[in-house]
């Protein structure tokens, strides 16, 4: 992370922290961690076509779901994200 380009907004029903990657780092972010404390973390993805592709294996698919069932599944793309849209694309 980069300090000076680290920022944090609170309001009294917001809060906004805003993170910038060092110039060395490269890639996209696949998820981050927020909480009260270290102990007590929950973990969000951002959105990209292998974390939609993890979620919905997950909720649509459990681990005990037969071969039919896997077949059926939607073929689900992430076309495009942006601060203010996203594109998914279903079949």
């Amino acid at each position: 992370l980069v300090s000076p380009e680290t920022s944090v907004s609170v309001s009294a029903l917001n809060a906004a922290i805003s993170l910038a990657k060092a110039p060395g780092s490269t890639g996209p972010w696949e998820k981050f961690s927020f909480g009260l404390d270290a102990s007590a973390l929950q973990d969000r993805l951002f959105v990209s076509e292998e974390t939609v592709d993890e979620f919905l294996d997950s909720a649509l698919c459990p681990p005990f779901c037969s071969q039919s069932a896997l077949e059926n599944q939607p073929l689900i793309e992430v076309l495009n994200v942006t601060e203010d849209l996203i594109q998914i694309r279903l079949e």
